[in-house]
């Protein structure tokens, strides 16, 4: 009977020890999966040659084509997906492109980059001797790859002083589009030397004062009335929409 109670003894013991050891090792055992999933993933995402740049995803252009965006995104073709600098990618092509208002570009898995692309809106013409710019409302110059040799005539064209500087533009471009249809039509071109120095050259040869952009839609309610109250006026001054004077 001894012998018999230190067999099942000696048996529960080892049962124990074992399920101590097994408990041991399966803890070990997932230890070495999740490394090993990680390591694998790690490998999958910035080494290996399956998750790699092969291309680009471009929207919203108009003007913009998407040859002219990838070509502008300079994009590191056979990198690794998860190495990519994507705010560089954006800053290439923020620089490169001046028709570009906004860009976002993501990782698009497995393969591609996906770049978003909103355009500048062209609200005046700039000329500058026999070429010109389209003018954004930040007061920006930009182009497109593709211009007419002549600039749109439906858009008011702007000439630029020598001192006129960046909020000189943006000035003159909330003019160019404040003015209402009956003004735009006797309008040749806005000329801008500062942001408070804009004139308006009518297409019969007189002249308007318009100052700066403030007020410009009162402005335009006096230059009418001035136009029909005084025709045979050269120069008219709304820069103050309250005291304009005439000359």
């Amino acid at each position: 009977m001894a012998d018999r109670s230190q067999d099942r003894t000696r048996r529960r013991f080892a049962r124990r020890q074992w399920a101590r050891r097994w408990v041991t090792v399966r803890y070990v055992l997932i230890a070495v999966l999740v490394l090993g999933a990680v390591g694998f993933g790690v490998y999958g995402l910035y080494f290996s040659p399956w998750l790699r740049v092969e291309g680009a995803d471009v929207s919203g252009t108009s003007q913009l084509s998407e040859e002219e965006v990838v070509a502008a995104a300079d994009l590191p073709l056979d990198d690794p997906m998860a190495r990519v600098d994507i705010g560089a990618i954006e800053t290439r092509i923020a620089a490169r492109l001046t028709a570009v208002r906004s860009v976002d570009a993501s990782r698009q898995w497995p393969h591609d980059i996906r770049i978003e692309i909103e355009e500048w809106e062209p609200l005046a013409v700039v000329t500058e001797g026999s070429s010109y710019t389209f003018l954004a409302e930040s007061g920006d110059t930009f182009t497109f790859a593709s211009m007419p040799k002549q600039p749109p005539a439906a858009l008011p064209q702007v000439q630029v002083g020598a001192e006129a500087d960046r909020l000189a533009l943006e000035e003159a471009a909330a003019v160019a589009t404040s003015l209402d249809d009956a003004v735009t039509e006797l309008v040749d071109h806005i000329e801008v030397e500062t942001a408070d120095q804009i004139l308006l050259a009518l297409k019969d040869g007189r002249e308007v004062v318009w100052g700066s952009a403030d007020e410009s839609a009162q402005k335009a309610e006096v230059l009418l009335r001035l136009l029909e109250a005084e025709p045979d006026a050269q120069a008219y001054d709304v820069s103050v929409p309250s005291l304009p004077t005439t000359r």
